[in-house]
């Protein structure tokens, strides 16, 4: 699958993390394993991250607190919280915090193909609309005196 941004994988749960990246390399992806908040931040200094699956707790924070870090980045990125239990509740909660959506952990491989699918589509859509979206007006001087 071709996309232009790298895949983070956030769990603390090695046998969690190592069966989502499975998941993620049998459909063609490369994507790329942490298992707390700081290595993310790590990873987006050095990568162009798109796409995050995010245990709802990680060893040193939670889901909240790598969403407050995705904030303060330059890209788009996007946050899907994964939830042994997930409930409504958590779903609104999670999307009220800024995810991208919440999917049942341990992950079924077409909720995560479906997640890249949307991320890809939300990307495209993106860009789409920055390259369709009419020039600013030019700044116009204020009028002194009456006179433009």
């Amino acid at each position: 699958m071709n996309i232009p941004w790298q895949i983070l994988v956030a769990s603390s749960d090695l046998e969690s993390r190592r069966n989502l990246m499975q998941t993620l390399s049998r459909q063609g992806l490369d994507p790329i394993g942490v298992s707390n908040v700081s290595e993310c931040e790590d990873v987006f200094v050095r990568e162009r991250v798109g796409l995050v699956f995010c245990d709802r707790h990680l060893a040193d924070g939670t889901y909240r607190d790598l969403l407050e870090r995705v904030r303060a980045q330059a890209q788009k990125v996007r946050v899907v919280v994964t939830s042994k239990h997930p409930d409504w509740d958590e779903y609104l909660e999670a999307m009220r915090y800024g995810a991208f959506d919440v999917i049942a952990s341990p992950c079924r491989p077409t909720d995560v193909e479906w997640m890249v699918i949307q991320a890809k589509r939300d990307d495209r859509n993106s860009t789409k609309e920055l390259l369709t979206a009419p020039p600013e007006a030019p700044l116009r001087r204020a009028a002194v005196g009456g006179r433009p």
